[in-house]
């Protein structure tokens, strides 16, 4: 009898597993002017299918840290090599200024304000606090397709700056989370006092791993931009094949090996995907890959986001209080918001748009990945509030973020349009 109901599980997960790719192809389309998210739907549906399917195992994350880490690190380098092949902009110091002041400014502020609420509001360990701060910081590049640049392939000065922003904020700052990461790791494992271990902490997991994780990624992206586009010999010359799928070999050779070396493997794959391009910035090969990683990572966010809703419904808010609750909403609405305000002054674009940058800060698979990875190497006193307040902020910047993106990204390209219009008819 039990292996009859095995048998009937893992035919209901083949049908969810249809239904859900069917969905991620259809989802684009039908959604394109409504103002709801794939990420709301698949939410919604794993919400729904563990709440309905009691004899489906429990997708909780205390329990499987391991589990969780692997599936969430696949589905943000496959996001990060996506987001580093669609910008068209070259990296630069004043064509990215609004990408490094919100690197530089906006995410510290939000790890330090976050970390005081966590500790001072929720009452937190330090420690605690400190990772609840890091792994809250990046802005997702796996939840973010509303708000970031289209296709690559059109030109450089094309990109919005609200996409431009969002998109290349996205591609950098989830590894650049990840020393504040390994801050909260040493406090939880060798004490709060940083002076026995602050310099080597700066040394090692600041310095070197960054170093390696860009040297590792401009590297591995030139071999591969070489090997696409001009090799001389025609059958090894990627590019003229057409084959996305090395999109993949690409993205985990970046970050296979940039691991290796010691360094961070999610800086190296989305500067792996910028060297690709930069090889040959025009060719339609880009358009190529980025639709490969475009695929892949819809069929990666449906299964993050059914797995995600079945831990929210069995149980992952469970520890929440009314001042987490609080703590996450204010995160989303006002932490985010704020410090990325403070950051932006003197940034290309109009007050507006420097207004919806600074709102759209999407949480989400990323921050799942970091908290996953740190309670799998350290034990933090709270893990459980940690969780849950986390999970929170991800349910209320898919939801509200969702919502919102596409009547306020719609409406922004209108005041573009009608800017444009007027400025030629003078």
């Amino acid at each position: 009898m039990g292996d009859r109901r095995c048998v009937e599980l893992l035919d209901l997960t083949y049908a969810l597993i249809g239904v859900g790719a069917l969905l991620a192809g259809l989802l684009p389309r039908l959604l394109a002017n409504w103002s709801l998210s794939m990420p709301i739907v698949f939410l919604g549906l794993g919400v729904a299918v563990f709440a309905l399917v009691g004899d489906l195992p429990d997708p909780d994350p205390l329990q499987y840290p391991g589990v969780v880490e692997r599936l969430t690190e696949i589905g943000v380098i496959v996001a990060l090599m996506g987001a580093g092949l669609k910008l068209d902009r070259p990296i630069g110091w004043r064509s990215w200024s609004s990408t490094w002041r919100l690197l530089a400014v906006a995410m510290p502020l939000t790890i330090a304000a976050t970390a005081l609420l966590g500790w001072w509001w929720v009452g937190l360990a330090p420690a605690a606090a400190v990772l609840l701060g890091s792994v809250l910081a990046p802005t997702d590049p796996v939840l973010a397709s509303d708000v970031q640049v289209g296709k690559p392939g059109g030109a450089e000065d094309a990109e919005d700056e609200v996409r431009f922003a969002l998109t290349s904020e996205a591609g950098l700052n989830d590894a650049l989370a990840f020393p504040f990461v390994y801050f909260a790791i040493a406090m939880a494992t060798i004490g709060a006092d940083p002076r026995g271990w602050l310099a080597d902490w700066v040394l090692e997991d600041v310095v070197f791993k960054l170093a390696v994780g860009a040297l590792g990624g401009v590297l591995v992206g030139r071999m591969l931009g070489r090997l696409f586009f001009r090799t001389r010999s025609e059958s090894l010359r990627l590019a003229s094949h057409a084959e996305g799928f090395i999109a993949l070999a690409a993205t985990f050779l970046a970050y296979g090996l940039t691991e290796v070396a010691g360094g961070y493997g999610f800086l190296a794959v989305f500067l792996c995907a910028r060297s690709i391009r930069a090889s040959e910035r025009s060719h339609d090969y880009h358009q190529v890959l980025h639709d490969f990683v475009e695929q892949i990572e819809r069929l990666l966010l449906v299964l993050l986001l059914v797995l995600f809703g079945g831990a929210v419904v069995r149980g992952l808010l469970e520890p929440l209080t009314w001042a987490m609750v609080a703590a996450a909403i204010a995160v989303v609405v006002l932490v985010r918001p704020l410090t990325a305000w403070l950051s932006l002054p003197g940034a290309p674009g109009s007050t507006s748009e420097r207004t919806v940058i600074a709102a759209f800060g999407i949480r989400g698979i990323a921050s799942l990945y970091y908290l996953s990875y740190a309670t799998a190497e350290a034990e933090f006193i709270g893990a459980e509030q940690v969780w849950a307040t986390a999970g929170l902020v991800v349910i209320v910047s898919v939801v509200a973020h969702g919502v919102a993106a596409t009547p306020i990204m719609n409406r922004l390209d209108r005041h573009a349009h009608l800017r444009r219009e007027a400025k030629a008819e003078r």
